[in-house]
């Protein structure tokens, strides 16, 4: 959420029917398109997309008005959406519903055009204190068959040595469910902890190991970039938690394999831009930002790969 407190959600890595297991998939360039779903403003107007072929230059489609307005949830907003298109090919989307409340929004789509019913999911709702859920993002699990939803929650007084350290009373970590059918869910659960206040987390599955992607939300003194940590398992623990490899200042982070590399692009809210990073192993990283291009006003957004067949019909 794009604001001193916000928080950029979604950053959890999105991938097509072809792929294996959570995160990217590359494919031969003539059967490969990747789309970038975001918001604008404060997320009255719900789900935008855009569309790319090399992972730099992004261009809005739908003349860049919403495919889905937001009708659910604590302030029936359409914050941070993430998709993700499971093995049976049918897409499926979490959002940000609200700057308050307990629940995030859900819905799915066979082509990213005509949706089904929107639900609000109370994951936080055995929180009562709960101030809030950001940023949820999801992976698919081809080992357990289910699908893992992970996002952003300040329950006050819960983590009480660092709990002046964020903005206005928030000091989040990172809370998970899970779920075969978007019906019923596991109990919520904690799932990363890294000592300090994190939002905007999302996860990158490359060469057996797992990466997440999040954002130090710590204000005193001033974090608020960009670190990854690493498991060897999905689920975690994650670990091995690097330094700062963007500026302060950013959120939102979603990442995409083009090729032999990896590009993570993030939210410069501060200054209504976006801006990307390059590695070749998630380790070694390098400014991409005069790169790439995005349409006017994208805000948190989350890139995944697409079938030609996907992108076409959504540009007819």
């Amino acid at each position: 959420m794009n604001t001193a407190i916000a928080c950029a959600f979604g950053a959890l890595l999105i991938f097509a029917t072809t792929a294996p297991a959570a995160g990217p998939t590359t494919r031969s360039a003539g059967d490969e398109a990747y789309l970038f779903s975001s918001f604008r403003g404060n997320g009255e107007d719900g789900l935008h997309l855009a569309y790319s072929t090399d992972g730099l230059k992004w261009t809005a489609l739908n003349g860049d008005k919403s495919y889905l307005k937001p009708t659910v949830g604590s302030e029936k907003l359409m914050r941070d959406p993430c998709i993700l298109q499971g093995p049976d090919g049918q897409f499926h989307m979490v959002w940000t519903t609200g700057w308050k409340g307990r629940d995030i929004g859900y819905a799915s789509s066979k082509d990213l055009i005509t949706w089904s019913e929107q639900r609000a999911i109370p994951v936080m709702g055995h929180e009562p204190s709960a101030k809030n859920c950001w940023a949820p993002e999801l992976v698919y699990d081809p080992a357990t068959q289910q699908y893992l939803i992970f996002w952003a929650t300040t329950i006050p007084g819960r983590f009480p040595s660092t709990s002046k350290g964020g903005d206005g009373g928030y000091d989040h970590r990172i809370y998970s469910t899970t779920t075969r059918d978007f019906k019923t869910f596991t109990p919520t659960k904690l799932f990363f902890d890294p000592g300090f206040n994190v939002i905007d987390t999302t996860m990158l599955h490359e060469a057996g190991r797992y990466y997440l992607v999040f954002k130090d939300e710590t204000k005193t003194p001033v974090k608020k970039h960009l670190r990854v940590a690493v498991s060897d398992k999905l689920e975690g623990p994650f670990g091995d938690i690097s330094e700062p490899f963007t500026p302060d200042w950013v959120e939102g982070p979603t990442v995409l394999k083009v090729g032999g590399e990896f590009l993570c692009y993030f939210d410069l809210y501060t200054k209504h831009a976006y801006g990307a990073m390059r590695s070749p192993d998630m380790k070694r990283w390098t400014d991409a930002t005069k790169e790439i291009r995005f349409p006017k006003g994208t805000r948190h957004g989350t890139a995944f790969p697409v079938s030609a067949a996907v992108l076409d019909k959504l540009k007819n």
